[in-house]
């Protein structure tokens, strides 16, 4: 019930969106319709494609990474392969989007693909193919930033979750353009999720936090502006965050030297 200055009516009655019509106002803040979720189901297909490619080409096994897809693509910050130094920072500045793809096993695969699945088509849905693809690789490249940033530097890190924990972050930041709270199931499904994080061994803390961060600003940048400007500057924004991942990235590999 909503009160009206004739008394109180029904929320129907008195022309209040509630439910799926207050998230689809939500949405249609952003200038998008839905268009499916072939973008994530695309990239499910990339990181399976890869992962199965790692093992064919003898990479480790079903349970453990190795090979030379992985040794080639880990996110590491300087380590030692075949006698020579590698790492983002010898200029391998390819690991912080490869890594977004190796899995370093079966378990770690499914258990991302699963998150992927269920968040990423909610939230291309939502805000469209394009921007999701945006807050997809600005959150993996924040993520990739933080795990350089928390992890020693010869560590190798894998795996999709500094994006998905920004996805986490995108649907925060719709939840609370479509409720105006953030006391809802997204900062619940964030709060177990970065517990887990916390207390699991051998997780990228790094990767996590940054991942979400990344998630979060990038989406607030695509949802601040309505017309024009939500296709110019929002994405802009999005491309000054991705460009901020590179410089934490590079001041921390420059640390190595120092």
């Amino acid at each position: 019930m909503v009160q009206t200055s004739v008394g109180i009516k029904c929320a129907d009655d008195a022309g209040v969106r509630t439910g799926a019509a207050r998230v689809a106002r939500s949405a249609q803040r952003f200038g998008v319709e839905g268009q499916g979720a072939l973008l994530t189901k695309i990239l499910i297909g990339i990181n399976v494609a890869v992962y199965i490619l790692m093992l064919a080409t003898g990479g480790g096994t079903l349970g453990s990474p190795g090979g030379e897809i992985f040794d080639k693509g880990a996110l590491i910050g300087i380590g030692i392969q075949n006698g020579q130094l590698v790492g983002v920072a010898q200029g391998e500045w390819w690991r912080l989007v490869t890594s977004m793809f190796l899995h370093a096993s079966i378990l770690h695969l499914a258990f991302n693909m699963v998150a992927l699945y269920w968040l990423g088509s909610i939230v291309e849905q939502t805000i469209g193919t394009m921007r999701f693809l945006l807050v997809y690789f600005a959150s993996g490249l924040a993520g990739s930033a933080g795990a350089l940033l928390l992890t020693e530097p010869f560590v190798p890190t894998v795996g999709a979750s500094g994006a998905i924990f920004g996805i986490m972050g995108a649907l925060l930041v719709l939840e609370y353009r479509a409720t105006g709270s953030f006391a809802g199931p997204a900062l619940g499904l964030i709060a177990v999720s970065l517990a887990m994080t916390f207390i699991t061994p051998n997780i990228s803390i790094g990767g996590h936090l940054g991942g979400l961060a990344g998630g979060i600003l990038a989406t607030f940048a695509l949802s601040h502006f309505s017309g024009a400007r939500a296709r110019s500057i929002g994405p802009a924004l999005v491309g000054l965050i991705a460009v901020a991942s590179l410089v934490l990235a590079y001041v921390r590999v420059e640390s190595y030297v120092l």
